[in-house]
């Protein structure tokens, strides 16, 4: 049984990259957002003509990369947000529930300080954890049944 895994949010530090990593031997397809994020922030003006206005500049980029993030999210059997430390994340938010109307099977990843302030996110998940290793442990354990160590 292949695991379509998307991997959503925070796009500053290398929590994916662990989690790609841990999960080698396993029959996971990860898929995520544009983690460039000047292409993120860019792509709608690059591609569909500049803009005076911020907004419309901003606009454009987020419609343009919710198409991607849509299809990743329909298309996964698991969603994997992260919730990071530095920066606002609106539309891990945003994904967060979207991947729950949907019926997704959601794992929520952040630092413990977070505990509080993501409370009605952490309802609409079927794991938190605090460390990439513990999501490659939970897909590992849906895929194989084998708990780790």
């Amino acid at each position: 049984m292949t695991l379509n895994v998307y991997l959503s949010g925070e796009i500053h530090t290398d929590w994916r990259d662990q989690i790609i990593e841990g999960a080698k031997g396993l029959d996971v397809a990860f898929s995520s957002p544009v983690t460039d994020h000047a292409a993120s922030d860019d792509c709608g003006v690059t591609i569909l003509g500049g803009e005076d206005n911020k907004f419309w500049h901003d606009h454009k980029g987020a419609k343009l990369n919710a198409i991607r993030t849509r299809k990743g999210i329909e298309d996964a059997d698991v969603v994997v947000i992260r919730f990071g430390d530095k920066y606002k994340q609106w539309n891990a938010a945003f994904d967060a529930g979207y991947a729950a109307a949907l019926g997704k099977s959601l794992i929520v990843l952040n630092p413990p300080e977070h505990q509080h302030a993501l409370k009605e996110v952490h309802a609409a998940a079927l794991a938190v954890a605090e460390q990439p290793a513990q999501v490659v442990e939970m897909l590992r354990y849906v895929l194989t049944g084998t708990l780790p160590g």
